[in-house]
């Protein structure tokens, strides 16, 4: 029997169905699957697996549609299968995006995507068999063969093969003839071409989006179908009170917020707890240590204890710059919460380390997701480090992490899709439209023990390049002043050799100062500078600290050591005990 065939010979008649027909349907699908396997093992009719690639990635685009992924607005089990058919969307998108097809070669939706089952991540969603919209395993791929179909269409390409639905589809391209039924294995799409071809595949927050990109060449073109017949019942809401598939589906859905969280701080804490509800979920490293005990707690919590403790051992083993540890901990943390995510999460909050893994990983596709941005996005840091260490080439800290471009790639992708950017750092938020920020206000942390006075300016950070260390040893030159600086991280240990400069002791807290000072070219938490402004200490920073302007803080421009040195002058000008010298060399 022919393909065309067996589509005709399964469409059901009007009357309801029954337990009996479905016995059948399933014996003729079975016979049908093994007439299907055997004619594709024979080398004359065999398709292969396509790779994905780079080629054709700059190819002019030949034909993209567009689909809404959320076309009903039903209850509780509408929402969880239409839910179930995003996630079958983006779990097939995996063997279809960025595939390659080479001239006169044979494209196969199957043999793409695979057999949907639920060890490979299909779970329950809408699939038309016998003239009815049921719950099945890998329902709703239809609406990925129909813009793949569709798309072939515009683009030229060759029909090789191809099956129309036996009822219209609600929100389906079928009454125009532009649409294409798949069932595992032995109703497939199969698209040919006489010049290479790229599909692309992607899924919005709203839309499926299908493109296809080549060079185009002389076809003929194709007519779609028309379809007149009748159109699919769906269990939920047919009224067929007699027929055993009979699942009415009355009660409202309601959509919680999933959290997906690292390490917390004040301001994100605070937002949690004014923005959480009830019933939002959170995933987070772990209740049993560390400072994600902090978060909010919920009902409904989910822990990778495992992947936590192991990056608290990797933190504590590790000599030197962390930074690549890190960046490898927060993929195994994204990995361990994607494992997680259900096809009904597809509202979420995400912490900003996690986020271009995440993305990697397919996991954002077809999801509305919000980002709590603690850090610059890693192409704006990337840009500012690699300027700096042009700037001084000596620095021992500057270039000693990069992370891949694929993972800043990411990333930056990931941003770019989000709906909102939550953030309390006004140099995070103007790297993004204004419109798409959420700006929080700095929580106060308590205030500085010291008091006003003498002539000590304290370097509010590790003495490093990033935070401006070498306009700082050369603003402070001549000036009657020490830098009181803590032991942690630093350039060459003769850095500040010939300058007047104290190394604190471990914890220690000094009584008095003029000031604190920093002039960073990169600093994401502030803290000793709002303990500083807290306490009534004037304070000299930068932009990059993400601080807003206030009484006592001095905004300078970074890696200005002339700004930088008016600014301490003023500082120490009005010390209540100031002793000022302004030799230009010490």
């Amino acid at each position: 029997m022919s393909d065309r065939l067996a589509s005709v010979a399964l469409m059901p008649d009007r009357r309801v169905p029954t337990r009996r027909d479905a016995a059948v349907f399933n014996a003729k699908a079975m016979l049908l699957r093994a007439q299907r396997a055997a004619r594709d093992a024979a080398p004359s009719t065999a398709t292969r697996r396509h790779c994905t690639g780079d080629d054709l990635s700059d190819a002019p685009i030949r034909a993209t549609i567009v689909s809404p992924l959320w076309t009903a607005t039903g209850g509780v089990k509408d929402h969880a299968l239409t839910a179930g058919k995003v996630q079958n969307l983006r779990a097939a998108l995996r063997g279809i995006d960025g595939v390659v097809i080479g001239a006169g070669e044979i494209l196969s939706f199957w043999r793409q995507i695979g057999r949907p089952t639920q060890r490979r991540g299909f779970v329950a969603g809408r699939e038309l068999r016998e003239g009815c919209m049921i719950a099945t395993i890998g329902g709703g791929l239809c609406q990925l063969s129909n813009a793949l179909y569709e798309a072939a269409l515009d683009a030229g390409l060759e029909v090789v093969e191809r099956h129309q639905h036996t009822r219209v589809v609600p929100g389906s391209r079928a009454a125009e003839g532009r649409d294409a039924t798949v069932f595992w294995n032995y109703l497939d799409l199969r698209l040919r071409s006489e010049a290479p071809f790229r599909v692309e595949a992607r899924l919005t927050a709203d839309d499926l989006e299908l493109t296809i990109r080549g060079y185009p060449v002389a076809h003929a073109e194709a007519e779609p179908d028309f379809f007149a017949g009748l159109s699919a019942h769906d269990c939920l809401s047919c009224g067929q009170v007699t027929c055993h598939r009979h699942n009415p589906d009355s009660e409202a859905a309601t959509v919680p917020t999933l959290w997906l969280v690292d390490a917390p701080s004040p301001e994100f804490i605070a937002y949690a707890r004014a923005q959480t509800g009830a019933d939002d979920p959170l995933f987070l490293p772990t209740r049993r240590f560390g400072a994600a005990r902090a978060w909010p707690q919920r009902g409904d919590e989910t822990s990778a204890d495992i992947v936590a403790l192991h990056r608290s051992a990797m933190l504590r083993l590790t000599r030197g710059p962390r930074a690549a540890v890190l960046l490898a901990a927060d993929a195994r943390l994204a990995a361990a919460y994607a494992r997680r995510l259900r096809p009904e999460h597809n509202r979420l909050v995400i912490a900003q380390n996690l986020l271009p893994h995440l993305w990697r990983l397919g996991a954002l596709q077809g999801r509305r997701f919000d980002v709590l941005c603690d850090s610059l996005p890693m192409a704006a840091l990337h840009t500012t480090l690699d300027a700096a260490l042009a700037r001084h080439p000596d620095s021992t800290t500057l270039g000693d992490f990069r992370a891949d471009a694929a993972i800043v790639a990411a990333e930056s992708k990931a941003l770019d899709a989000a709906q909102r950017l939550i953030t309390a750092h006004r140099a995070v938020a103007d790297c993004f439209e204004a419109t798409r920020v959420t700006l929080l206000a700095w929580i106060v942390p308590p205030p500085m023990s010291a008091r006003r006075g003498s002539n000590a300016i304290l370097f509010a950070g590790p003495a490093v390049a990033r935070k401006g260390a070498h306009a700082m040893r050369e603003a402070m030159r001549g000036l009657d002043m020490t830098l009181l600086v803590a032991r942690t991280a630093e350039e060459a240990s003769d850095f500040w050799q010939g300058s007047p400069v104290r190394i604190l002791a471990s914890n220690e807290q000094p009584e008095a100062l003029a000031g604190v000072v920093l002039p960073a070219i990169v600093e994401h938490r502030p803290t000793l500078a709002l303990r500083a402004l807290a306490a009534g200490l004037p304070v000299i920073a930068t932009a990059a600290c993400g601080l807003p302007p206030q009484p006592g803080l001095s905004l300078i421009e970074a890696d200005d050591s002339a700004a930088l040195r008016a600014a301490l002058i003023g500082l120490l000008a009005n010390n209540p005990a100031p002793k000022v010298t302004n030799s230009p060399e010490s």
